[in-house]
């Protein structure tokens, strides 16, 4: 089990039944250390290959398997970039400038800023959609910054 979560965390994509695929890249050298490490640790086996595609086309269409798979997740990093862009819009119509909301919307975007990092790990052929959820991460943070100023200043303000 402990393979399977780091081939997932790691962004490799399934081929198969017990078959995953990865860039062949200085960078996954690491993440093949560990797994190699969780299997001997189990006393199971392991079957490292260097593969390279048959055709030229092979070598393309795994890149774009990879890729789609960065694309979806990211997909669902923005969608989420936008909820919690409705919800802080939310705050502010309503004027609900209280510390707990501040903490909890706090807490949603360290969330968002964690599974941006986990997702920029992993999107080792730096797809387009990177840098789009970059800005989304970024419109977030400034937006959150936006309604922090609105909460202090109302619980600053004297009250009538």
């Amino acid at each position: 089990m402990a393979v399977w979560r780091e081939l997932r965390r790691s962004g490799a994509i399934p081929l198969g039944q017990a078959v995953w695929a990865v860039p062949d890249l200085p960078a996954v050298q690491p993440l093949l250390e560990r797994l190699t490490g969780f299997v001997e640790a189990a006393n199971g086996t392991l079957l490292l290959l260097a593969a390279k595609g048959y055709a030229a086309g092979d070598v393309v269409r795994l890149e774009q398997l990879y890729a789609a798979a960065r694309q979806e997740e990211w997909s669902e990093f923005d969608a989420d970039c936008r909820k919690y862009l409705g919800e802080l819009d939310k705050e502010e119509r309503l004027g609900k400038y209280t510390l707990a909301e501040l903490e909890e919307e706090e807490q949603s975007l360290d969330r968002l800023r964690r599974w941006y990092r986990e997702l920029r790990s992993r999107d080792l052929l730096g797809i387009p959609a990177t840098t789009d959820s970059s800005t989304a991460l970024k419109l977030c943070e400034e937006q959150f910054e936006t309604y922090a100023d609105h909460v202090y200043a109302a619980l600053t303000s004297p009250s009538d």
